[in-house]
């Protein structure tokens, strides 16, 4: 019988179909991509393709060559309106500067206009501010709802893809920051306990005689309670049984610590001025600016005055220094350089995206404490009250 048994399930094993096993492994694939490693892959392989994705809609470069040629065939022509007027006519000094206001008047709107609608830089710079760089912070900065305004879409095509980017990615986000969140408190937690709280240590005594007179004193309240006959059978085995789970939680438990609100002021407060000095290399930024900046990045507040791509999505720029490298600089030279800036600004995005799990990761350890101390508050309250009654 039982070779009949394993016969039958190996034969039904081997009996499913090229469909079912596909939904087995997508069934697999979707429980990876929605696990904590899969998380942040699925979160970083969004905001890559959403980089990839607004440079082919906004970053065509034939729209940039046009946009430069244009401007300058512009100001040529304004140059050549102007210098016919002085060398070849008679001219009334104040109708002469009449004339020379309308033309520098036109062109400058048509400069604002190239900058405003086409992200026009100059001259003598590429239009970087569509680069993968670029656009890796853009993405990033949707996602993430910091929005620092310095990159916006120009085109109809690219602001609905920024609308239909933004319904997906911030709700993939958020599932990020609880996932990666969570992980990480349990995480500080156990290292907490185990580094922190040693045998010998005070807040181990005080935690011990506080969880001796919490017992002690539910089994005062239940003898009384089958003293005066309030306590029913059900109610003493319902009493019997939190007791002795409570008697069996030891302190070694560390989902039971709380780690205090000041050590996770400090985390914070630490990792915001290492990001400052680091800004302050990579930006040129003085050292309270990169504070502010970390601060109002981490916070999602983003208000875009300071923002990493001044010397990162810069052509031709020294990290550090922000002095243009000027001629005599071979392409070896400007390829170097631009690798650099690209690591650079991979190290800005994972410093943003580690440090708002990190401030999710301070924010669920308060909250634990905070609720611990109310609670601690409410069975004092109460004991005083069953006390007086």
């Amino acid at each position: 019988m039982e070779r009949k048994r394993s016969g039958r399930r190996y034969y039904n094993k081997r009996k499913k179909t090229w469909t079912q096993q596909c939904k087995d492994y997508l069934r697999q694939f979707i429980a990876f991509l929605f696990s904590n490693i899969g998380i942040i892959c699925l979160v970083v392989g969004y905001t890559i393709a959403g980089a990839f994705m607004f440079i082919f809609i906004e970053g065509a470069p034939g729209n940039a060559i046009a946009v430069i040629d244009r401007v300058g065939a512009n100001r040529s022509g304004t140059a050549d309106r102007i210098w016919d007027m002085v060398c070849c006519n008679a001219y009334c000094e104040d109708e002469w500067k009449q004339e020379v206001q309308v033309h520098l008047r036109s062109f400058q709107s048509h400069v604002i206009e190239a900058v405003r609608n086409f992200s026009y830089e100059g001259p003598n710079k590429q239009m970087t501010r569509w680069s993968f760089s670029g656009s890796f912070l853009y993405s990033l900065s949707v996602i993430t709802t910091i929005g620092y305004g310095n990159v916006t879409p120009r085109t109809l095509l690219g602001k609905l893809a920024t609308i239909l980017y933004a319904i997906v990615g911030m709700p993939l986000f958020l599932l990020y920051l609880s996932n990666i969140g969570d992980i990480l408190a349990k995480s500080f937690k156990w290292i907490y306990a185990k580094c922190c709280l040693c045998r010998n240590c005070k807040k181990r005594r005080k935690r011990m005689l506080a969880i001796q007179r919490k017992e002690q004193w539910k089994m005062d309240m239940r003898d009384f309670k089958l003293n005066t006959g309030v306590l029913t059978e059900g109610e003493e085995s319902d009493d019997e049984g939190t007791t002795d789970g409570s008697s069996s939680l030891s302190f070694n438990d560390t989902q039971e610590v709380t780690v205090p609100i000041s050590l996770c002021l400090t985390i914070m407060v630490g990792y915001i001025s290492g990001g400052a000095i680091l800004f302050s290399k990579w930006e040129s930024w003085e050292f309270f600016d990169g504070s502010y900046f970390c601060f109002i990045s981490l916070s999602t507040i983003g208000f875009g005055d300071f923002v990493p791509g001044n010397s990162i999505t810069g052509s031709g720029t020294s990290i550090g220094t922000g002095t243009s490298t000027g001629t005599g600089t071979g392409p070896g030279n400007r390829g170097s350089a631009g690798t650099v800036i690209e690591l650079s600004f991979i190290l800005c995005s994972m410093y943003l995206m580690l440090g708002m799990a990190l401030i999710a990761m301070c924010f669920n350890l308060m909250q634990q404490d905070v609720v611990m101390k109310i609670r601690t508050c409410t069975d004092i309250v109460r004991r005083i009250g069953r006390c007086k009654n």
